[in-house]
């Protein structure tokens, strides 16, 4: 027998490969880390240009309540103040998102709190008449749904177009349970989390996933799928990160995800948009929003002090083999399909899954630094 080199092998170096690099390195185990990328990071992944760090696979915002996950990540890199205030753009017209009393007066030009309540109210119940006057007693699609929960006009407005970007379908195609809830506020206030903390690494993400690497072996450009059997040879426990269909070489199937393109801009100028999220509702503008980097790690009259800004148009899309997945389908099929490769991944004591990939499931960045964090508790 070959002796093993590592204790533990991790598959992709994101922010789950990464924190339980970080946790076992600690308890002094050998762990080589792994990733077919050029860069570290997975999908937080930042890169310099003009000074100013861009999110080269979308926006990430880091947010939780709970301090000892925040406390965790400030001790690798100080986060800075950025508090996530989207701006929707229909049309021409701008609304504050999530919906608060901004978005109510930019809507309706109405001033309190119950006369926003009565107008919501008044849509409620006519989205529930016209339901039941079709013999529904429950919303039979997200479109449905939307209305009971919130009315015509912000549905059609603020809803409707954006999402059908989002996901390619027309929301009276799309499950209802994908919105079960909407975030509702009769307050002025557009912070989009309700999170205690919130903020983005002081230098970009860069800076904390090189703090949680710190000491610990990585290869870049090696694809485990390339040289497999080496791979697994040289290591007693692996840590996957990656599709779980692709580590059983799709015998069941293959999973669906959704995936974004970007579109990338320099512009010789300081300000672009003045807010680093827009949203752009109507369905006739192609990209789902702008994302304006330098306002997630400058603010007030330093956005000036740096001459160009950098914008990024996101275009969402199905996934096809060669792009990067990004957003699991968790519709009746795939998660039958999902737990057919699950039931399989049980069987194997050493194998370790996790993140969006491997578990098949829309994460944020602080509910994977808990869940690792728990691991080594």
């Amino acid at each position: 027998m070959m002796d093993k080199h590592y204790d533990y092998l991790i598959v992709g170096a994101g922010i789950y490969g990464a924190t339980f690099a970080y946790m076992a390195h600690r308890q002094g185990k050998r762990c080589l880390v792994i990733d077919k990328r050029n860069h570290l990071g997975g999908n937080i992944y930042c890169e310099n240009i003009e000074g100013i760090n861009v999110h080269k696979y979308g926006a990430h915002i880091f947010h939780t309540s709970n301090k000892k996950v925040w406390d965790f990540v400030n001790s690798i890199v100080e986060f800075n103040r950025y508090t996530n205030s989207p701006i929707a753009n229909y049309k021409g017209k701008q609304y504050n998102l999530p919906f608060n009393m901004n978005t109510f007066y930019q809507m309706w030009g109405v001033l309190t709190p119950a006369e926003a309540q009565a107008k919501i109210e008044e849509q409620r119940q006519e989205a529930l008449a016209r339901m039941r006057a079709d013999g529904a007693t429950e919303p039979r699609n997200l479109e449905e749904q939307a209305q009971v929960l919130i009315g015509k006009d912000i549905y059609e407005i603020l809803i409707k177009g954006y999402t059908e970007k989002q996901w390619g379908r027309k929301c009276s195609e799309l499950p209802a349970f994908i919105i079960k809830r909407l975030p509702v506020r009769f307050i002025y206030d557009n912070n989009y989390f309700n999170d205690r903390f919130q903020g983005i690494p002081m230098g970009g993400y860069n800076k904390l996933i090189d703090g949680l690497l710190e000491g610990v072996e990585t290869k870049l450009n090696s694809d485990f799928f390339d040289d497999r059997k080496h791979w697994e040879s040289i290591a007693d426990k692996i840590l996957y990160t990656g599709k779980l269909d692709e580590f059983y070489d799709y015998r069941f199937g293959k999973l669906e995800f959704r995936t974004v393109r970007f579109e990338e801009e320099i512009l010789d100028l300081p300000n672009y948009q003045g807010n680093a999220v827009m949203n752009f509702t109507d369905a006739e503008i192609p990209y789902t929003r702008i994302i304006e980097h330098k306002h997630f790690e400058m603010f007030g009259d330093d956005v000036y002090k740096c001459p160009k800004t950098i914008i990024s148009r996101e275009y969402s899309t199905e996934w096809k083999e060669g792009m990067e997945p990004y957003y699991s389908v968790n519709d009746e099929r795939n998660m039958s399909l999902y737990q057919q490769y699950r039931d399989l991944a049980e069987q194997e004591p050493n194998l370790i899954l996790g993140g969006r990939l491997a578990e098949y499931k829309y994460y944020d960045m602080a509910p994977i630094v808990e869940k690792v964090m728990g691991l080594f508790e």
